[in-house]
């Protein structure tokens, strides 16, 4: 059964949207609090974005290879599963993700944003590789 990738593919355009808006913004004299309001809205787009594209490659792994592979597994197994199955390239700059998604429900404070906003930019690049794979092999 194909999936519906719909709202995965929502989530990467608001992300890829935002940080547009971002480098725009940097050429423009705006005020601080505009830009730190930017920033906080690629951070958002970068949390939605990572939880559809984890859900989505459960549900990938679920459908064509089996629901026993990621029933109860730890999202490094998860990922460890997807790039057995070539969803993802590497398992360590996944967990880096999600590393910073946990950082931002945990907590939050400038050092915490910096750091996920510069992930950002790289994870969208993965997640489009990710998202072209889905939507390549989605029978």
């Amino acid at each position: 059964m194909a999936l519906i990738l719909t709202n995965f593919l929502k989530a990467i355009e608001a992300l890829e949207r935002s940080l547009k808006a971002n480098e725009d913004a940097s050429h423009l004299a705006l005020s601080s609090e505009i830009i730190e309001s930017i920033r906080a809205g690629v951070i958002q787009n970068f949390e939605v974005c990572y939880e559809q594209a984890w859900k989505m490659m459960k549900r990938w792994i679920e459908n064509h290879i089996g629901s026993n592979y990621v029933d109860g597994v730890t999202r490094r197994e998860l990922f460890r599963v997807a790039a057995e199955n070539r969803l993802i390239t590497d398992v360590e700059l996944w967990m880096g993700f999600h590393s910073s998604r946990n950082e931002t429900s945990h907590t939050y404070d400038q050092a915490t944003a910096n750091e996920v906003f510069s992930d950002a930019k790289p994870f969208l690049a993965e997640v489009k590789s990710l998202f072209d794979t889905i939507q390549s092999r989605n029978d």
